[in-house]
């Protein structure tokens, strides 16, 4: 490809090149583009149910129609399911150009994720391709991501520093064993941070997430930045907490406090400030999700 060819976009403090279809994975993402958000959507596919942490601000459930957050699903589907699914949604809402899997669970650790990926990107190799992961497993899996298309990953961290992560994680089930307290917060760290770095040598588009919870990493989230910008990471989305589970009691920090924390960590990496907190189900743009509309077109058992 001749040299005029590639373009530049903004990480962190950098130019970086990218080709043309690098930078389309930009340009139509609606998480990753500001522009992109009111013009094209995305597809959140619900295939992966289990996960193997345990957070301590996070509750999965099912069925939930009145809710949106991440963990949140009216069903989940199986992956020939999926195949019915976005054939129908890029008919009806062509503006819909990328497909994600985000939970309800861990995607990595679920093999019905890999499934669903191989199905989508057989049939549909065109549309942008996005898992969000916890990134326990993304090391060992990065390779079969990229087989199949995978070119944006979110990885959610919440701490680079396991004295605050052992406060934020119950447990770590990895490999057959079950780990808790700093153990399970150092073997979480690393492989996030490595599954970072993997992703960004083979020119994945990285978005970080970050819940930021009061008492527990709020004095830590810059230094999460700073890292994460430091080792390419394309973009951080700072989440704001949603009390419940072990963390009920906390008081979420206003929409102030989070766009302080976000002017803060700006001159490390560029800030996402347009997150939807989208359920695990979602379809649509950002903030106009159809998936009612959707489904009760979709034959489902």
């Amino acid at each position: 490809m001749a040299e005029n060819e590639y373009r530049t976009a903004t990480v962190g403090d950098r130019d970086v090149p990218y080709d043309p279809e690098q930078l389309r994975k930009i340009q139509e993402h609606p998480c990753y583009s500001e522009t992109a958000c009111h013009t094209f959507g995305r597809c959140h596919l619900p295939v992966a149910p289990h996960c193997n942490i345990q957070c301590n601000y996070c509750v999965r459930d099912f069925d939930c129609v009145n809710e949106s957050r991440p963990g949140v699903t009216s069903k989940v589907l199986s992956p020939q399911e999926t195949i019915e699914l976005v054939r129908k949604v890029i008919q009806d809402y062509p503006y819909v150009k990328v497909i994600g899997i985000a939970g309800p669970g861990e995607p990595l650790a679920n093999p019905e994720t890999f499934e669903t990926l191989r199905l989508v990107h057989e049939e549909f190799p065109h549309l942008i391709m996005c898992i969000s992961t916890n990134g326990l497993l993304l090391p060992e899996k990065i390779d079969e991501l990229q087989k199949y298309g995978v070119g944006n990953v979110t990885v959610t961290l919440n701490a680079v520093d396991p004295a605050v992560g052992e406060k934020i994680y119950s447990f770590v089930n990895y490999h057959g064993k079950h780990y808790t307290g700093r153990e399970a917060a150092e073997i979480l760290l690393k492989n996030q941070l490595e599954g970072i770095r993997m992703a960004v040598e083979r020119k994945m588009f990285v978005k970080v997430n970050c819940v930021y919870i009061p008492g527990v990493n709020d004095d830590h989230i810059v230094d999460i930045a700073k890292k994460v910008g430091e080792m390419g990471a394309f973009s951080f989305n700072l989440i704001l907490l949603i009390p419940q589970y072990k963390f009920a009691e906390v008081v979420p920090p206003t929409a102030a406090e989070k766009k302080a924390m976000q002017d803060r960590c700006a001159p490390y990496i560029k800030q996402m400030r347009h997150c939807a907190r989208c359920r695990s189900d979602a379809i649509g743009k950002l903030g106009q999700d159809v998936q009612a509309n959707v489904y009760s077109g979709c034959s489902r058992k």
